[in-house]
């Protein structure tokens, strides 16, 4: 995680104050990153747009409780993560009611999908498509640790977990991907042996 940065320690005292602008300015300089984890987190762009502007909103209206003792950007690795879960949430019974009507569900194996099977060249891809399968409660937590570098302690109080928590499932993510890694292809298990 990066350290404090005093231009944007200034921008959440103003937005605090309801400088809506130094808002915006917030938004600005975190959105790639905000957007990234949320990517990651629902395994679908539409669904990733959607969590990322409830977390800003979240963060607009509750910015005037941020107390400062994290990082603004750890604040909102927290509000996305929570929008993400409350979204698989309402996703999750959205999609109970269509699978009464269709037995086919939803396939998430992308060697089905040609265009994906056609752009998906190199082991990053086969690591970003095996995340994308994990139970939403490992992928948080690989995500948080392996892609955005927080510690076990940061991915607890993030998730509202308990630190040995986050390491069991941090342990159980690594397996998994492993396994899945290796029915991908060759080179996978390295990457997750390596990782973290």
């Amino acid at each position: 995680m990066p350290r404090s940065n005093p231009a944007v320690d200034e921008l959440v005292a103003a937005a605090r104050g309801g400088d809506q602008e130094a808002f915006e300015e917030l938004v600005r300089l975190t959105h790639v990153d905000v957007y990234s984890l949320a990517r990651r987190l629902t395994g679908d762009p539409d669904d990733a747009r959607d969590v990322v502007q409830e977390a800003y909103l979240r963060a607009f209206r509750s910015i005037g409780k941020f107390r400062g003792d994290a990082q603004f950007s750890t604040w909102m690795y927290r509000i996305t993560a929570n929008c993400a879960s409350t979204h698989r949430r309402r996703r999750t019974r959205h999609r109970h009611l269509e699978l009464a009507d269709d037995h086919g569900g939803i396939d998430l194996d992308v060697d089905h999908d040609p265009e994906d099977r056609a752009t998906r060249a190199g082991l990053r891809d086969r690591l970003e498509a095996a995340i994308s399968v994990l139970p939403p409660k490992l992928r948080s937590v690989v995500v948080l640790r392996d892609l955005h570098g927080l510690s076990h302690r940061d991915i607890a109080d993030e998730l509202g977990i308990t630190e040995s928590a986050a390491k069991v499932r941090l342990h159980r993510a690594r397996k998994r991907l492993q396994a899945d890694l290796h029915e991908l292809g060759p080179g996978g298990d390295d990457e997750v042996a390596h990782a973290g």
